[in-house]
């Protein structure tokens, strides 16, 4: 059906590809990097510790970094000649570099800090005492977290899915400097648009995939904004009734 979609629109392959591509890096980096970003977000919102503010400041550091910087530093990381990589490579016969799975990757550290900061300022808005409450009428600390903890944080984590989701489609930088811009494996809406620019002729084409870069980003905004009001009053009204 979405390949219709986009046929419909008049997209060259290459385009399509593009398109296709970016979305499905941008769900893959969101699917793989959720469960980490909520452990993250949890640890920082409910415990104290020393070097707690050196990992929050570890974590936002792609808020700030060129994304450039964090494509090499996975480069050297995880390539396959990277302190980690060679291990993947040389035991598994895997690389991340200069292949889909890199893309994802590159997609997920980038968008990773805005999905840890969605659910942690929704973990903090949670009222500790019913936790406790929970806690005391003999709730395993797992029950706790996943009937009454995890329930009441959703509009901050659909929030953080969502913004994320949003990032990962606008990322360049890091994907471009780890696994480069290779047509149909790594190139997603962004090099495709870098890709047009630079070729004579192509302005068409570039003006297309930004107008489906705004519109993609817009939808994914507004959808975050939707979600998390449905939520919210969804959650309002459980705490009337209750």
């Amino acid at each position: 059906m979405f390949s219709n979609f986009l046929t419909s629109l008049n997209l060259t392959p290459v385009e399509a590809q593009a398109v296709q591509l970016s979305l499905s890096v941008s769900f893959n980096a969101i699917l793989w990097s959720l469960p980490f970003a909520i452990a993250v977000a949890w640890l920082l919102a409910r415990k104290n510790f020393y070097g707690k503010s050196l990992l929050s400041g570890v974590i936002h550091l792609p808020l700030v970094l060129p994304p450039v910087v964090i494509g090499y530093l996975l480069l050297v990381a995880m390539g396959r000649n990277g302190f980690i990589g060679k291990y993947l490579y040389s035991w598994f016969g895997f690389s991340f570099a200069f292949s889909w799975n890199g893309a994802v990757l590159a997609a997920a550290v980038v968008a990773f800090p805005l999905v840890v900061r969605a659910i942690r300022l929704s973990l903090e808005s949670i009222d500790t005492k019913l936790e406790q409450v929970a806690q005391t009428l003999g709730a395993s600390p797992w029950r706790v977290f996943l009937t009454i903890t995890l329930p009441l944080s959703l509009p901050g984590i659909l929030a953080g899915v969502v913004l994320g989701f949003a990032r990962s489609l606008g990322e360049f930088g890091a994907t471009i400097a780890f696994v480069s811009n290779i047509v149909g494996e790594t190139q997603t809406i962004p090099l495709a648009m870098y890709s047009f620019i630079q070729t004579p002729g192509a302005e068409e084409q570039a003006a297309r995939l930004c107008v489906l870069a705004i519109i993609l980003s817009l939808i994914s905004l507004l959808l975050s904004e939707w979600l998390a009001k449905k939520m919210q009053k969804r959650l309002g009204q459980n705490n009337v009734k209750n």
